[in-house]
Formats: C-alpha cells, structure tokens, sequence
C-alpha cells in the first residue's frame, strides 16, 4: 500500500460572480520515507494542493489517503513549514518548540528532554530561555523545524520554507533539513519555484503546468544526487543536466505574457 494516494483531485474556486479551477485531475503516489517536491509557474496550484494533503482545503472532487485513512483522520500525522516561521514572538524558544505537544497533552518530562536535545542537534545551544526577536532568520527557521518534528509527524510539508533567507543560509539549511528527515526516515513534500533545490533535495520531482494546475511530467532523481548532501549534489555533473532538462520543460509550460 502507498503512503500517501492522490486519486482525481480537481478543485475550483467559487465566488459570487466566477468559478476559477486551480486543479485538474492530480493523481500521484508517494511512497514512506520519500522526498518529493512539487515545481511549477505560479498559478499551477501547488499551494492549494499542499492544503488539501494537509486537510486544511476539501477538494472540489477526488481523493486523499495517508496510510490508508483520509487526511482529516490523520491530521495528527502531518507537520506543516511555511515561509514565515509563525513562532509566537512573548513565548520563549523553549515554549514555542513545546508548544504542539502541550496542546495535544503528550509532554512530559523524556519528550521535553528529547525535543530540547533535538534543538541542539540543530546547532541551537543555550537559545531556550531567548526570544524569536532575538534569533536570526535561519535560527527561527531551526527553531520552526524542532517545532514541526517535536510531535513526531509522519508526512512534513514544506512550503517554500528558505524563500526568505539569504543564500548563504538557505544552503545550509537544505543540508540540515535533508539529513535531519534522512536520519528520522521522515517523509517529506517541498513547494518550491525553485529548480536547483527541488533537485538537490528531492527523490522525485512531479513538475505542475497552469491554468487549471495540471500533473505534466514527474522526474526521478538519479541515485547518484540522492546519495549526496544538497551542497554536494549541486556540484555534480548530473545536476546540471538535470536542471537544463527541467529548464525546459518549465519554458514550454510557462504562462505566455500579454
């Protein structure tokens, strides 16, 4: 049995004057301890898709399964990384990252020790007693990581989480994000417009065309850049074959300009 099934999804937003379908037919599989990426041109609705598999949008028609169950009764198994951190800026980084197992009342005394030597793993020392005010960019992002895994989700999902930081970080961060769902064999979906980062992380890549959002090819991640760290798969000679192949296939999908 697959992990996670997509079957027929299609959905359409309704206003009081217009209907806009922002899907069309997705059907997909992703398999446990798999990290894919979903790429595409704005407007291809890769976002609302990521919404659905979470259980925070109903789909118009079709089908979500986690494990079997649909995601709304697995709600619990799924973690969400947006752009913005969204840490809560009176709490402490200690109250933040315990915060999701305070709600569903399953800290205690070893989770805490484990979600805080979790936080250390990350590079974050001596940072419990701090404010999110007082981190930078990259640290809150840390921070927001720790948050997402304390509860021990099954499914993370990634939407465009390193946008916002400068390159420097934000390499760095993929490295630490891939090794970190490697070691705990999480399985993982990114959102990304871009290319160089949903191959230097991804197993599979399923490429999204616009208007209405559209499945148009799905690209396997040769083994070769699947063994490697992030950094090191950018160096490598596949990777830029790859991404001339994607560049491609991106231009002849690509939205014409008026």
């Amino acid at each position: 049995m697959d992990f996670l099934t997509l079957r027929g999804i299609h959905h359409t937003y309704f206003t009081k004057t217009s209907a806009v379908t922002a899907l069309n037919d997705i059907s997909l599989d992703v398999q446990e301890g798999e990290f894919v990426s979903f790429l595409g041109p704005s407007g291809c609705g890769k976002t609302t898709l990521l919404s659905i598999i979470a259980g925070l949008l109903d789909p118009t028609y079709g089908q979500v399964k986690l494990e079997g169950k649909s995601v709304k009764e697995a709600a619990d198994k799924t973690g969400y990384m947006l752009q913005q951190d969204y840490l809560f800026p009176w709490k402490t980084i200690e109250e933040n990252i315990l915060l999701g197992l305070k709600v569903s009342k399953t800290l205690d005394d070893t989770k805490k020790k484990e979600v805080l030597s979790l936080l250390r793993q990350m590079g974050l020392e001596n940072v419990e007693s701090l404010y999110p005010k007082q981190l930078s960019g990259g640290m809150r992002q840390r921070v927001a990581l720790v948050r997402t895994l304390a509860t021990e989700p099954k499914l993370l999902m990634l939407d465009e989480p390193f946008s916002a930081l400068d390159y420097q970080t934000k390499l760095k961060l993929e490295d630490l994000v891939s090794n970190t769902f490697k070691t705990f064999g999480k399985t993982a979906i990114l959102v990304t417009h871009d290319i160089g980062e949903a191959i230097a992380m991804s197993d599979r890549i399923f490429l999204f065309s616009p208007s209405p959002g559209r499945l148009h090819k799905t690209f396997t991640i040769p083994e070769e850049l699947r063994n490697l760290t992030p950094f090191n798969a950018r160096n490598h000679s596949l990777y830029n074959e790859l991404f001339k192949k994607i560049w491609k296939e991106l231009e002849s999908i690509e939205p014409e300009e008026n």
